[in-house]
């Protein structure tokens, strides 16, 4: 089964490049440009993954991954940080709340970060 990825990221663009390289990867992606829209798909939607920027319009990135992380239906989504903070704390509080990865947007390709997801899906348990 192809997995699914949730973008949450509110530049266009840069949602569209990562969005066209998970595809290429066979990575289902669907994508929202604020925390908002993202966390409510949730509840539709079971994500394997979820691709989070930090500075959003509406909700702090690290205020969503605490709540994805304190759900019972949402608690075991993969998330990965993807941002261009690369302070020490910001860091340290995204791993402490759960995430998976942080990537520093201007240090990755878009190509390196569909590897990236790909490798962070094959390491996760399979449910059966």
């Amino acid at each position: 089964m192809q997995p699914k990825a949730l973008i949450i990221e509110d530049e266009q663009f840069i949602r569209d490049i990562y969005k066209r390289q998970l595809e290429k990867s066979g990575i289902s992606v669907v994508g929202f440009g604020n925390g908002k829209d993202g966390i409510e798909s949730t509840k539709h939607t079971k994500y394997d993954i979820i691709l989070l920027d930090v500075m959003l319009p509406d909700l702090n990135g690290l205020e969503i991954l605490k709540q994805l992380k304190q759900s019972p239906e949402t608690k075991d989504i993969l998330v990965i940080l993807l941002t261009n903070l690369g302070q020490d704390e910001v860091i340290k509080e995204a791993f402490t709340l759960g995430a998976q990865g942080y990537f520093i947007k201007a240090s990755y390709t878009p190509d390196q970060i569909a590897q990236e997801v790909k490798n962070i899906l094959a390491r996760k348990p399979q449910a059966n």
